[in-house]
């Protein structure tokens, strides 16, 4: 076995408790909230202290990335949320789907808001929406999608936006962009490697080696004919994740001098290509 460094995932940067501060100094200026999720994990890309900090203001969920996560489960998540008092929508925000049905789904969530304008005389003001979510679910790219010209930083990698911007995006709607923001503990270790799997938390925090193993045994227990297709191997159902890696090493031609198994390569491999979508729709939890 090789020897991969064992670690739980945690991160939580200073400029992440800053962020909680600017979300409770900004509830008073917007309408509502709209908060991304990652549509392969719902529930562990949810940032639980948020729901206390936003207490009564009116949410959408965005279940972003529809298009990497199955189905069928993500239709089980939106009649989840749904059930507990939320406005919910599946989207892929960088090529827009779903996005048709914003506007939408804001009128219904914000229709107290825009009665209590028009009583005042003031049908045309705008209606203000604070964007929140973990990193690397989608911010940014939504509200570029959503209002075409409008600038906000975009990336792959988790922490790029760092402090508040305000879009005006059309249809009378005005984004608030946030930073993304973790919490300071994750009480379920499942929990830290999940958003690690997606890449919520920085790589360069966690173990490359040993993030991935724990993506292919989580695989290998409950899709593993996504490792097996993708990779051409078979028999990783009882497999280790170690085992596994060697083997797509193997396959691949992962080599270092000595013809011994290159795994950081196989890694990356794995943890990019499973973020890519390129191991099939999976959605890792159900409520």
């Amino acid at each position: 076995m090789p020897d991969f460094i064992k670690q739980n995932v945690q991160w939580f940067p200073g400029h992440m408790a800053k962020t909680r501060r600017l979300i409770k100094e900004s509830l008073g200026i917007v309408d509502g909230v709209v908060e991304l999720v990652d549509a392969r994990i719902p529930q562990s890309s949810r940032n639980p202290e948020l729901d206390d900090i936003i207490s009564n203001k009116p949410r959408i969920i965005l279940l972003n990335k529809c298009d990497v996560a199955n189905q069928t489960a993500t239709s089980i998540w939106l009649r989840y949320f749904k059930e507990k008092g939320y406005y919910a929508l599946a989207v892929d925000c960088r090529t827009g789907k779903g996005l048709n049905k914003f506007d939408e789904i804001v009128k219904l969530a914000l229709s107290d808001v825009i009665e209590r304008n028009q009583s005042k005389g003031m049908s045309n003001k705008p209606l203000r929406l604070m964007v929140i979510g973990i990193p690397n679910t989608g911010k940014s790219s939504f509200i570029n999608r959503m209002g075409k010209n409008a600038k906000a930083k975009v990336a792959d990698k988790a922490g790029v936006t760092r402090q508040n911007q305000w879009f005006v995006v059309g249809g009378g709607i005005e984004l608030l962009d946030t930073p993304g923001v973790l919490w300071p503990k994750f009480d379920d270790p499942e929990v830290g490697d999940k958003l690690a799997f997606i890449g919520s938390v920085k790589d360069e925090v966690t173990d490359i080696e040993t993030l991935s193993c724990r993506l292919l045994e989580t695989l290998a227990k409950t899709k593993p004919q996504s490792i097996e297709d993708r990779y051409k191997i078979s028999g990783v159902e009882n497999m280790q994740g170690w085992e596994i890696l060697e083997m797509i090493g193997k396959k691949r031609g992962f080599l270092i001098k000595g013809g011994d198994i290159d795994y950081e390569r196989a890694a990356v491999i794995v943890c990019d290509e499973f973020r890519a979508g390129k191991l099939g729709r999976i959605t890792l939890e159900l409520p």
